[in-house]
């Protein structure tokens, strides 16, 4: 090699090694400049939870701290609030399991099914199972007035983490007004959700609910991929629980947790923060869906 091909070939590396490395930088997590979840005392899982379904396939760590729930062959395992909320900041940190687990569905959510079986309310995350070499995708969903016009009307925003899910912890929260539902990983903003009438917007006390189940007919590609279990016992842990919400029947001067600093929409730093998730991470929008009847929608 020549010292002139020589020159332009460590040029060329150069080159190729800092767009790589702009390319990194732009694609690194940004700050959202506020942090909900650091306005709140942790609970233990009994001051705010109970077990709701699957007790044995259910622990609670000795200090109270944390909670692994399992599915296997008999059954999976769930829990719920010990109070109905009219709004609020609820989270918890989530840890999933590595390997196959398509069709297993990790859920932290809100809901008053039991409440209102039929016609009820629902605000998801939903963090679907996957084949190894795939990522898990989090599914976040609205369902307002559940199916009491005999059609469920789902409105699901998917996105493919910026990080692995099965490696560490990670804060999943779900912050709920009178006007506005967000939906936070680490704080970071991936979904706002604006009241646009009370047809299309939750407006009935919820629970909290955490849960591990069976959704071998949809959860991972449609169904194509089902749970398989000579991989089980499907193992998520979860810590860090956070209610920051006012009760059903709190008094009206009650004011959950703020979710940006001025208490109302996002900043925007925070709302730079959300571009970011959607246009990197960001995978299907029930607006951008040419096959739903939007009819059903009239928010997108």
């Amino acid at each position: 090699m020549s010292l002139n091909t020589s020159h332009l070939y460590c040029m060329g590396l150069l080159i190729s090694s800092v767009f790589f490395l702009m390319l990194c930088i732009a694609n690194a997590q940004p700050s959202p400049g506020y942090y909900p979840s650091s306005k709140l005392r942790l609970l233990s899982f009994s001051q705010g939870y109970k077990n709701l379904w699957g007790p044995g396939h259910q622990i609670v760590s000795q200090n109270q701290s944390s909670l692994t729930i399992w599915l296997d062959r008999s059954t999976g395992s769930g829990f719920k609030s010990k109070l109905p909320y009219r709004s609020g900041y609820f989270a918890a940190s989530i840890k999933l399991q590595n390997g196959y687990t398509a069709g297993v569905n990790t859920a932290f959510y809100l809901s008053n099914s039991e409440a209102h079986p039929g016609f009820h309310d629902e605000v998801d995350i939903e963090l679907l199972g996957t084949i190894p070499g795939r990522p898990y995708t989090l599914q976040t969903n609205v369902y307002v007035l559940g199916s009491g016009d005999g059609r469920i009307v789902g409105r699901e925003m998917r996105f493919h983490l910026w990080f692995d899910p099965t490696t560490d912890f990670h804060n999943y929260a779900i912050s709920w007004s009178s006007d506005q539902i967000i939906f936070f990983v680490d704080d970071i903003p991936i979904r706002q959700y604006t009241r646009k009438n009370d047809a299309t917007f939750p407006r009935r006390p919820m629970w909290t609910y955490g849960s591990i189940w069976d959704a071998s007919s949809w959860a991972t590609d449609n169904g194509k991929y089902r749970v398989d279990y000579q991989y089980q016992p499907f193992v998520a842990k979860f810590t860090k629980f956070l209610l920051g919400g006012c009760p059903a029947y709190a008094p009206p001067s009650c004011r959950p947790v703020a979710a940006s600093p001025s208490g109302f929409g996002l900043s925007s730093t925070q709302y730079m923060a959300m571009r970011w998730a959607q246009q990197n991470y960001m995978v299907y929008d029930y607006c951008r869906d040419s096959s739903r009847d939007h009819s059903l929608t009239p928010e997108c």
